[in-house]
């Protein structure tokens, strides 16, 4: 029998790291996306991504920001575990273009390839939507199996580069998702 997962916010008191403990960082990671002269292609660059003991205190302190600061972080339980989770910082930037920062969103190991990422990006789309951005900003990780979820999600790279995500994750791909207005906010 399938496990139901129930989709939720997470507040600020309730991130800690003992939230974690059911969750798999691991990704397994043979081809990257790369530009290399001004052209994207995919190329070998094997090598395990997983998170430290440090990586998840710099993780539960930023989400904890992210919640006490107005932004969204939501998950998905299943079994009563954290086995997915998605963040969007609440502070427009970019000018024109309203970004919202999509900071993170990842799906335990053991939970993927069962819509839970489709599930979480949607709500972030919507959340977004409804607080007047224009798109959303993904500085998103360059593994191949990576960039097929935010091409098939309908990410582009992005018009305007933050350069604080560039300088800090130079591998990473800038990417945007372009939102709709709600209908209450649509001309006509």
């Amino acid at each position: 029998m399938k496990e139901t997962i129930r989709y939720a916010a997470i507040s600020e008191q309730e991130i800690s790291r003992e939230l974690f403990a059911h969750f798999i960082r691991r990704q397994v990671v043979g081809k990257c996306r790369r530009r290399i002269n001004g052209s994207w292609v995919m190329k070998d660059d094997p090598f395990i991504d997983d998170w430290s003991e440090e990586d998840y205190q710099m993780l539960v302190t930023c989400l904890r920001n992210t919640a006490a600061t107005g932004g969204l972080v939501y998950g998905a339980f299943c079994g009563g575990v954290l086995k997915g989770f998605v963040s969007v910082e609440p502070e427009l930037f970019g000018g024109e273009h309203r970004y919202l920062d999509l900071s993170s969103i990842h799906v335990s190991e053991d939970m993927r390839g069962r819509g839970v990422g489709r599930t979480l990006f949607e709500t972030a789309k919507e959340w977004a939507r409804q607080r007047g951005a224009g798109k959303l900003y993904i500085s998103a990780h360059s593994a191949a199996e990576t960039q097929a979820f935010y091409h098939a999600m309908g990410c582009v790279e992005a018009e305007q580069y933050n350069q604080k995500h560039v300088e800090a994750e130079p591998y990473d791909c800038q990417m945007e998702y372009v939102l709709e207005l709600p209908r209450n906010q649509q001309n006509g």
